[in-house]
């Protein structure tokens, strides 16, 4: 999938989303594809860094802490995007495992 074509998904996804997810909300869809760009900078800058950190713990997690991980992703992204909110951490894990599920399932050829 092409990384203009993710950021479309990930817009679509946001905005879904904050249709039916309480505690999270997008303001308009401006916000929710500087969202997406930002979360995309997040992911190919910040992320890398805090997993190579983070392997000890993801191994005793088998993992899981992955999903941690990408949750504290789309937090970061709340606190740099106006219009874009997140209420908990809780909620920003919710988000990135469904966007990932969403990004696996449309990704797949």
């Amino acid at each position: 999938m092409k990384w203009w074509q993710k950021l479309l998904l990930n817009t679509i996804v946001f905005l879904v989303l904050a249709n039916f997810l309480d505690g999270f909300s997008v303001d308009n869809w401006q916000s929710a594809i500087l969202a997406a760009i930002m979360l995309s900078l997040l992911n190919s800058i910040v992320k890398p860094i805090i997993s190579i950190l983070a392997i000890p713990v993801t191994l005793l997690t088998l993992g899981l802490f992955s999903f941690v991980i990408s949750g504290l992703m789309i937090w970061f992204t709340s606190y740099l995007v106006a219009g874009f909110t997140v209420s908990s951490f809780g909620q920003a894990i919710i988000v990135s495992l469904i966007l990932s599920l969403v990004n696996a399932f449309v990704g797949k050829n």
